[in-house]
């Protein structure tokens, strides 16, 4: 099922804003899938449903995605029974003015020369596709659905919301 509407992208947001870290995956120059820990830089989703990270431009990241641009992103948060996985197009966004706005002084320990750091890259990723499950319900109503799946031989019902997304 995709959708392609507002609640649902302010859903995606909700569930992804606070957790610290995604995990980003491109495809390296032999073929293999390679997965970084980044952090998103957002405070909200733009207009352009892009994600926001700051990597170097002395590594094989920044050098892979200038190439291949092609990734995946996914987050979770075990403790609220929420994930995400996001598909889009990365590329470099050379927007010193972007930079600033979306510093941290968390980043300084990675980028000691601040916004301006000459080793500073932004990496915008526009989201194509997204699927995210989102679980409301008690660990303790979770767990009975599952015994009682197990029981019954019947899959359980319904352990939340899950919905996909084409944004692009």
């Amino acid at each position: 099922m995709q959708h392609h509407d507002t609640d649902a992208q302010n859903t995606l947001w909700k569930l992804i804003k606070d957790i610290r870290f995604g995990m980003l995956t491109h495809r390296t120059s032999t073929g293999m899938l390679h997965a970084h820990p980044l952090t998103t830089q957002n405070r909200k989703i733009d207009e352009h449903n892009e994600l926001y990270f700051f990597i170097p431009k002395s590594g094989e990241l920044y050098e892979r995605l200038l190439t291949d641009g092609e990734v995946n992103v996914s987050y979770a948060d075990p403790g609220d029974d929420s994930y995400v996985s996001v598909s889009g197009q990365a590329r470099a966004v050379d927007d010193q003015g972007q930079k600033e706005a979306l510093w941290t002084p968390m980043a300084k320990a990675w980028f000691p020369g601040g916004p301006t750091d000459p080793d500073l890259a932004l990496l915008a990723v526009r989201i194509r596709h997204a699927e995210y499950w989102d679980v409301d319900e008690s660990k303790m109503v979770q767990l009975f659905k599952m015994a009682k799946a197990a029981i019954t031989g019947e899959p359980p019902r319904s352990l939340g919301e899950h919905k996909e997304l084409t944004l692009s």
